[in-house]
This record gives C-alpha cells, structure tokens and sequence, in this order.
C-alpha cells in the first residue's frame, strides 16, 4: 500500500547524496519495492509478511505469475493460504487486491466512469514484471525490522504504516520505532523516514501535496489529498 514509485525521482536523490562506494542500502519494509528497484549496488529487502518475501525471491529467480485470478480463485486462496505456494499467496494477497492491501478486497476487471474497461490485475501484473530484471542482486529478509541485521554505517529507508491511515492486522508501535529509529542514527547510520507526521527531534527534508487512496483521514478508497513528507534525524 502507499506506493512510493511516483516520487522516486523526488526522494531518492535526496536519500542517496551521499553515499559512499559500496554503502548498503537497507528497507526494513521493503513493500512493494518500489524505491529499491531504482538503487544500485549493495541493497537489502526486508518485511514481515511471509507470503510478501516469498513472492519477491520466487520472481527474482524467474518465477512467472498466473495473470488472471477468478474472484472464485481469490477467495479460495485467501481462505485457504496452506494449500498454496507461498509465493503465489503473496502475489493473489497483494496484486489482485484493491489499492494494493493484503486480500482487502478482490481486483479484477472494473467497467470506469468513462464507460471503459480497466483491468487491476493485468496492470499488476505488467509492473511488477518490469521490476523483475531491478531485483537481482538484492538480499531479501523476512523478519522485524527489529531483528533485522544491518550493516555498519548503512542509508536505511523506512516506509513504514502511516500513522492514522487504515489498520494494519498486527498494529504497529509508534513509539518502539521511533526509539529504535534514533538508535540506528546513534551507532552510524544514516536513516530516512517516509510519514505524515513525526516527532519534534525529526526535521522534515522534503514534502508534497498529492492525490492519494491512502489518507491521514484513517480510510482507504477515493482521492484525498495528503502531504507526504520524508523526514530524517
């Protein structure tokens, strides 16, 4: 959810100025990967969602998805995640559901205002194969970005769950993150934050005024608008 791909060209100079040669770049909530598919060198991928990392390691060695998902099909799988590959789990849990949200509501073929025909699942589909060829390299992780090993003097980006957007299944500690966030800066790395809000310590380096299905307003559906902001420490 809230995809980073359309300010990529915006935020990324920003977070890579000044990096070194062979300097990690590290996402503890990699996503949907869509600012480290535009990072060279040293990168590592990481998220807590099992079906998520499995899907992205089966596609960076090859693996084709199905392209049309039933709404039948869907809710099968959703219901019975055991009985699948992982891999494939994750890409039905994310690429053929709405805005992107783990099987929060089944996307498929959707007649437009205009009286024409989108298709959700092919557009998906389309975008993540052209990622696929920007994945080699990357070392993905399943884990919590609090156990996640980090290697010295790293840039780290954090995309992490909006605060006061739409729930996510296991919460998320605002304040752990914040701490764990000013002790990664404490022992030499170089960390970056995408958020509406943050602490007074956190100073804002860039924002802009978008259109999002994603809002502060805690809902999901719609255009609202929303200042999306990077901060850093």
């Amino acid at each position: 959810m809230g995809s980073k791909n359309r300010f990529a060209k915006e935020i990324l100079p920003i977070i890579l100025k000044d990096r070194k040669e062979n300097q990690w770049y590290v996402e503890p909530f990699c996503g949907g990967c869509n600012l480290i598919d535009k990072v060279n060198g040293n990168r590592i991928a990481n998220d807590i969602n099992f079906y998520l990392i499995k899907m992205w390691i089966k596609l960076q060695e090859g693996w084709i998805p199905k392209k049309d998902i039933s709404r039948e099909e869907y809710n099968r799988i959703r219901d019975n995640k055991d009985d699948y590959d992982p891999w494939f789990v994750g890409y039905v849990g994310f690429n053929c559901s709405y805005s992107g949200k783990w099987f929060g509501g089944y996307a498929g073929k959707t007649k437009t205002k205009l009286g024409t025909i989108r298709d959700y699942q092919a557009e998906a589909y389309n975008n993540i194969m052209n990622q696929v060829p920007n994945l080699q390299g990357i070392q993905f992780n399943n884990k919590s970005y609090l156990d996640l090993n980090i290697p010295e003097n790293s840039i780290i980006y954090c995309d992490i769950p909006y605060q006061g957007t739409t729930e996510y299944k296991d919460g998320f500690n605002y304040s752990v993150f914040y701490n764990w966030v000013r002790q990664m800066k404490l022992i030499g790395h170089e960390i970056f934050i995408s958020e509406y809000n943050m602490p007074d310590d956190f100073k804002c380096i860039w924002q802009k005024q978008v259109s999002s299905s994603l809002s502060a307003n805690g809902k999901c559906g719609g255009n609202k608008l929303s200042i999306e902001k990077l901060f850093t420490l």
